[in-house]
């Protein structure tokens, strides 16, 4: 029988908590995955954080978000570096295995440059990544977000960098809201976990109509995302880990948090 063994939840998804709240009602829940945004960490002494997650029982599932690294200015680019470094010291400090990379673009270039720009960045962190057995986790976004937040796009892309980069500690994201249309997707999923790449598995739905491109997803069962076969293929890849709600949305944001946590499981239970 399904159980809740398996589900952790970003604290995006509970945007209005602060990451105390996260963490004592998530747990009260019987939610024993969290993966944290950092900028609830902003300003914080993550010290007692790390007690109140272990006094809780809580995994930290991952850190989110690294990346970030193209621009076309050096500047830019070395201070994306800096808060990759911070973000691996804040992983470790929380006890999160992995760092999830939104890796980023810049209008004012080409997406190969800013692609390349991403591999060497990712480069650079790397060993003090390694040295704080901290994982990267590269992130492919729906093309929408090609122009800001992402010039990796596909999955193929994503393989492909991490293919490159040629590192037991750089995987993948597999994102069903950036990814349901892949036509590719099954057999590159299937390439990752073939590789020992396949690192983390995220999930919410695509509304139709959605009526924000950033803070309108669905939970799971809300809308047109076929997430019981993609995690079909994610777990034929071999992936046994958490399955990660990760909800942006206004309309759940402005609800009481708790009454969503119960939607959540129950969206789980029954949609995934």
């Amino acid at each position: 029988m399904k159980d809740f063994s398996r589900l952790c939840i970003h604290t995006f998804t509970t945007r209005p908590w602060g990451i105390e709240d996260c963490i004592m009602n998530y747990s009260r829940a019987g939610i024993r995955g969290i993966t944290i945004w950092r900028n609830l960490l902003e300003r914080k002494n993550v010290i007692p954080v790390k007690t109140l997650l272990d006094n809780s029982g809580m995994k930290v599932v991952s850190l989110c978000r690294g990346g970030f690294f193209p621009s076309v200015t050096k500047d830019r680019r070395e201070a994306a570096i800096n808060d990759n470094l911070q973000a691996i010291e804040q992983a470790h400090a929380v006890g999160a295995p992995v760092i999830v990379l939104v890796c980023g673009s810049d209008s004012n270039q080409s997406l190969e440059k800013s692609r390349e720009q991403i591999a060497e960045g990712i480069t650079r962190i790397l060993p003090f990544a390694r040295s704080a057995g901290i994982k990267l986790a590269i992130e492919p976004l729906h093309p929408m977000y090609a122009g800001d937040r992402s010039a990796v796009n596909t999955m193929k892309q994503a393989n492909d960098l991490a293919a490159l980069i040629n590192s037991e500690s750089v995987g993948v994201v597999v994102d069903v809201y950036h990814l349901w249309w892949d036509p590719s997707l099954h057999e590159e999923i299937i390439r990752c976990g073939d590789q020992g790449r396949l690192f983390a598995f995220h999930v919410s739905d695509w509304n139709v109509p959605a009526t924000d491109l950033l803070n309108d997803r669905g939970l799971m069962g809300d809308g047109c995302i076929n997430i019981p076969l993609i995690l079909s293929w994610v777990e034929d890849a071999g992936f046994t880990g958490f399955i990660e709600v990760e909800v942006f949305s206004d309309k759940y944001w402005k609800t009481d948090q708790n009454a969503y946590l119960e939607k959540i499981k129950y969206a789980y239970l029954n949609f995934t």
